[in-house]
């Protein structure tokens, strides 16, 4: 009876709106008390995760990405993407896609993307005739591509909650992200014809002109992907190299933000992100070691494996609960949340951990565009001011093209270990 009253009480905690951390944290308290454990058990984790050496990476590229969101990147970018590939068969949806992967993998959140780009990139495709549905969508879509190409903070999330390395994250997710570039790219080099967008001229002048402008940004996924998959160093490295070299392009070569005025600023705004991250963190961790003493993971693979008997159904029941998991949640949440629980269960199935990781983030990619509650919808219906019912409708094929991309990525594995293994990384 007393169980019960407990789960009623966190449910209205989480109808009322309480923070995520403080409902996790109670269940975790509730029951490592109701089974005769000191509370300190939860808090324990919060001193284990501050001797992991990964977790200095989290602040400093999310420092790093909200720097180059709030200077004046975004449009260098858009302009050197757009002198550079405009005049090809679908160019300006190649660009949208490729600098909003950009900007995802650096912030590593999706809305910060549709914010922060949707007013320079929409108004581009739509001046250059691209059926206005067709541009919500793959501006929609794009929010959340980024998510598997380094340096993507969910990426490192899951390699700390996994026990993952984070260098084989970075490198697995490289094929499967090009994949589903790939995908939309074909899609959008289609709408292309049959819409008969006009191409952009090409000017070399133009082109120059964007590359000088742009000079001291280029160089940044050259020294991170470069650095981390020749071995120069590791993902913690290149989280301090590049916060470092951001702030100075940012602040002392471009001007874009005020030493004094902006930095505090941006600062506080991402460490607030980082903050909700860590107390989120503490107490999930807290509440898996309650989970593991009481040995759910074992039930739940007992649970599985008596309807399930094959790796194949295993991913497909997999795929489309953690679609409905990036609906209902944040992605920073889910991974914290959901993947100690389903980590032992693949791999009772022999499913790489790797692996796993990169069908994690790719659902959850689809999760936030998926209706009826998926994030992306609402932001971009804000952003763009338009119905909610119309973005989705304009994401219907987008969400259908990257289900293609899941199902290859996901029974496909060698798709994300051959890269891994030919590298020498595992």
């Amino acid at each position: 009876m007393n169980a019960w009253l407990a789960v009623i009480l966190i449910v209205l905690l989480a109808l009322f709106g309480a923070p995520l951390f403080s409902i996790i944290a109670t269940f975790a308290l509730y029951g490592f008390s109701s089974s005769g454990t000191d509370a300190s058990a939860v808090i324990i984790e919060l001193y284990r995760i501050a001797d992991s050496a990964a977790l200095v990476a989290i602040p400093l590229f999310t420092f790093a990405g909200y720097m180059l969101a709030e200077s004046k990147s975004p449009q260098r970018l858009v302009a050197l993407a757009r002198a550079l590939v405009g005049s090809f068969p679908g160019g300006i949806s190649f660009v949208v896609l490729g600098v909003c992967a950009f900007f995802t993998a650096f912030t590593g959140a999706s809305g910060v993307t549709i914010v922060a780009l949707g007013g320079i990139v929409l108004p581009m495709l739509v001046q250059q005739k691209y059926p206005e549905r067709f541009s919500v969508g793959l501006v929609t879509a794009s929010g959340s591509i980024g998510l598997l190409f380094p340096p993507s903070l969910p990426i490192i999330l899951y390699g700390l909650i996994a026990s993952v390395s984070i260098d084989q994250l970075f490198v697995a997710g490289a094929l499967p992200g090009l994949v589903l570039v790939g995908i939309l790219t074909v899609y959008g080099i289609r709408v292309s014809y049959t819409a008969k967008v006009p191409r952009v001229p090409f000017v070399w002048s133009e082109l120059w002109s964007a590359i000088r402008a742009s000079a001291w940004e280029l160089p940044l996924p050259v020294i991170i992907i470069g650095g981390i998959y020749g071995g120069a160093f590791t993902a913690i490295e290149a989280a301090a190299i590049t916060a470092f070299y951001v702030f100075i392009v940012e602040v002392f070569v471009y001007r874009d933000l005020h030493l004094t005025r902006d930095i505090p600023r941006v600062m506080r705004e991402s460490m607030v992100l980082v903050g909700a991250i860590l107390a989120i963190l503490g107490v999930a961790l807290g509440l898996t070691n309650y989970l593991i003493d009481e040995e759910v993971p074992q039930h739940l693979f007992e649970l599985v494996k008596d309807h399930i008997d094959s790796p194949i159904t295993f991913l497909l029941i997999l795929n489309g609960f953690l679609i409905i998991v990036g609906m209902m949640m944040d992605i920073f949440s889910a991974i914290i949340v959901v993947v100690p629980l389903i980590l032992p269960i693949a791999r009772e199935f022999g499913i790489d951990p790797v692996h796993l990781g990169i069908i994690f983030l790719t659902n959850l990619e689809i999760g936030y565009l998926t209706p009826p509650v998926g994030l992306n919808l609402f932001l971009a219906s804000l952003r763009f001011e338009k119905p909610v019912f119309e973005v989705v409708r304009s994401v219907v094929v987008f969400i259908a093209l990257e289900l293609v991309a899941l199902a290859v990525i996901t029974y496909v594995p060698d798709l994300s270990l051959w890269l891994v293994r030919a590298l020498g990384t595992q």
